[in-house]
């Protein structure tokens, strides 16, 4: 796919960036992930969500990286775009899959040549063709490696340039990496053995980690227990899907191997129609976000499928978008004459 899909605009979209306004210090964070469009025709609904997601002034925007890099350029020129046209911070993800130690090396160099501060640093998924993951000859094995090359680059290219020394000290390289509150099921890994990764993870130099999905604050609670008491430090970010659409998370449910909850399923499925399924989705939405920012999260993680109709309720009926949307409509409403 070319990146010239990058180029098409949504309506009302801007090419200057404005100022951010500060956040409050104790607002839980609000993050979002993105993905590049995968054909022009997608281009147009993911530039309406940026441009919807940058209204509540996010903390970051994480955006995806496909299996064995299929998507290198167009996330490369979908960051691109966001670090010099919009107001959001974006995060980077890179992956292991099928990529030799010095392709990584090039392509985090671009990343960084671009701008692009932090990382999010996952093994990654194996591709569709092939059933079981298998590190490059030349390649990383774990994110821990990955973590551990990215401090290695930035520190190469520190001693390297007086000036990327000074930068590097003004805007500080952030790396983060993923964690799974019920274990890997894509690996089959459990939670104990995730936790010893988030720790190696940790000691390679990672300051945060996002969340895998997960439909109960339990889930999230007890990693961040286990996490703790193993020794682990570094904030621990929930990912939460919006649960308004059960083909989605149905295909979720398929990628991750985390499942659906069947409650959760018929609850969605007792509706009376759309607008009732995404009501009754949204509410068990915000309270597993009251749930998990209850029992201590630092903020929330929402994986928006590049539509923001439904993250940004979410936000709203748990109180995180800052009153953006309520404002949004009180300027669209004509007041009617006494």
């Amino acid at each position: 796919m070319s990146a010239a899909a990058l180029d098409q605009r949504a309506p009302g979209a801007h090419t200057a960036p404005t100022v951010r306004p500060l956040a409050s210090v104790d607002r839980p964070t609000v993050s979002f992930e993105l993905f590049p469009p995968r054909n022009p025709s997608a281009a147009p609904r993911l530039w309406e969500t940026v441009r919807a997601i940058e209204q509540v002034h996010p903390d970051f925007v994480s955006v995806t990286y496909g299996a064995a890099g299929r998507t290198r350029e167009t996330s490369r020129a979908l960051v691109t775009r966001l670090l010099q046209e919009t107001t959001l911070n974006p995060i980077a993800h890179l992956t292991c899959v099928g990529t030799s130690r010095e392709e990584i090396t090039a392509i985090v160099g671009e990343f960084l040549d671009e701008g692009v501060r932090s990382f999010l640093a996952l093994r990654g998924d194996p591709p569709v063709d092939e059933p079981h993951w298998q590190p490059h000859p030349d390649g990383l094995h774990t994110a821990s490696e990955l973590v551990e090359l990215l401090r290695e680059i930035e520190a190469e290219r520190c001693v390297a340039s007086p000036s990327q020394a000074v930068r590097a000290r003004v805007r500080p390289l952030s790396v983060a990496v993923a964690a799974f509150p019920r274990g890997n099921a894509a690996t089959g890994g459990t939670r104990a053995q995730d936790v010893a990764s988030l720790l190696a993870k940790q000691e390679a130099g990672a300051d945060f980690a996002v969340t895998q999905v997960f439909y109960d604050a339990e889930s999230y609670l007890g990693l961040v227990a286990e996490a703790r008491e193993a020794g682990v430090v570094i904030p621990i970010i929930p990912g939460i899907i919006p649960t308004t659409d059960p083909a989605r998370l149905l295909r979720v449910q398929e990628l991750t191997g985390v499942p659906v909850p069947a409650d959760l399923l018929s609850l969605l499925g007792g509706a009376d129609d759309e607008l009732d399924r995404h009501r009754r989705g949204t509410r068990v939405g915000v309270d597993l976000v009251k749930g998990v920012l209850d029992g201590g999260a630092p903020g929330v993680h929402l994986y928006t499928y590049n539509q923001h109709h439904a993250a940004l309720d979410l936000l709203e009926g748990a109180q995180l978008d800052g009153g953006a949307r309520s404002a949004a409509r009180d300027r669209t409403t004509t007041t009617p004459e006494g």
